[in-house]
């Protein structure tokens, strides 16, 4: 008898719970943190614990005001690791500020104008025969090709990025997880 009563009871708080009778949201989960579409890029990317050596630099750059701004950008967004494969002593060198400029030039080198997503991205490289050369916010080259089911960027200096994680959107734009740093 005790049973019936709790189930029933259970059915009846599952029937009646506003909770339950809403969609479940599903957002993208980055370095930990779900990643909410009605965010800006600088709001979603302080919560990612992936991120906050890209968030330290943005900060040090000036540019926090810049990426929380209507935009759209699109941000490869390097993870902690990323950072971490630079030669010893460089995240701390571009911390300085006098070093600023440089740290603006490598940052803005990983944001292209405007909302592009992967499709998007693939298309323009099947259009280019293999790769898209992309116009970076600093004004320098960036090179997107495929690379199995991946989307590989190679950067002015020949190096290496893959997009680990594609498509978290933004209000004002997009964010690729990327697993290396860009260098002009």
């Amino acid at each position: 008898m005790k049973l019936k009563f709790v189930l029933a009871a259970t059915a009846l708080a599952l029937a009646v719970s506003p909770a339950v009778s809403k969609p479940m949201m599903h957002y993208p989960m980055v370095g930990g943190a779900a990643m909410y579409p009605t965010k800006n890029i600088v709001e979603n990317a302080v919560n990612s614990k992936d991120h906050t050596t890209l968030v330290a630099a943005v900060k040090a750059a000036g540019l926090v005001d810049t990426l929380s701004s209507p935009g759209p950008f699109t941000v490869f967004a390097p993870t902690n690791a990323a950072f971490a494969r630079l030669p010893a002593g460089t995240v701390d060198t571009l911390l300085k500020p006098e070093n600023k400029g440089t740290l603006t030039a490598v940052l803005t080198y990983h944001v292209v104008a405007g909302r592009v997503n992967s499709g998007q991205l693939i298309k323009m490289i099947n259009a280019g025969h293999g790769k898209a050369v992309l116009t970076t916010v600093n004004g320098e080259k960036l090179i997107a090709k495929k690379m199995g089911s991946k989307i590989m960027l190679v950067d002015a200096k020949g190096g290496r990025a893959t997009v680990t994680i594609a498509n978290v959107m933004q209000s004002n734009g997009v964010i690729h997880v990327i697993d290396r740093v860009l260098l002009p």
